[in-house]
């Protein structure tokens, strides 16, 4: 599996949409920084993923997430592969008897498929969208997130990278 956190908030970030020809599409934004952290573990084999949204990102959440993915696959020998941020590394970080980590080199999000799944839930779900509270903003990261693990053909598509075998076999 592959793991990575993205933070989703209320500072809104205008992304491009749609509107007709010679229309300035107006969208709202928040200045307020306040923000959640989803952490994401996916099998681009296989199209699963396991997701929890934490207040924060520390060795202690990190634990807490690594701690909810064996559980949620008991019988299975998980070999986790993340980046290398500080709390991935952490000497507090607790690692569940059936899993072991491996990092990435420094400085290389684009070898990790798990980044795709931020790009994926900031277009989808939250793009031009402002909320109310950060519960609102949870609430519907959630429901994302809910239809991301639902959906283990998407989850394939946007993790796979499947193009890249495409490109070779064009190729040749």
């Amino acid at each position: 599996m592959f793991q990575d956190e993205g933070c989703f908030g209320l500072l809104g970030k205008p992304r491009r949409c749609w509107a007709p020809t010679g229309v300035r599409p107006v969208v709202g934004a928040r200045l307020v920084r306040k923000f959640s952290y989803a952490f994401a573990a996916v099998s681009p084999h296989d199209g699963v993923l396991d997701s929890l949204i934490l207040p924060w990102v520390n060795a202690q959440t990190m634990s807490l997430f690594l701690s909810t993915v064996a559980q949620r696959h008991p019988n299975e020998f998980i070999v986790m592969v993340m980046d290398q941020a500080g709390w991935h590394i952490a000497q507090e970080l607790e690692v569940p008897q059936n899993m072991r980590l491996v990092l990435l080199p420094p400085y290389s999000p684009e070898i990790n498929p798990a980044e795709h799944i931020w790009q994926a839930l900031r277009e989808d779900c939250v793009a031009n969208t402002v909320f109310a509270s950060l519960d609102a903003a949870d609430k519907a990261l959630s429901t994302a997130l809910r239809l991301l693990e639902s959906d283990h053909a998407r989850m394939q598509s946007l993790t796979g990278f499947q193009w890249i075998t495409s490109i070779r076999l064009n190729a040749k």
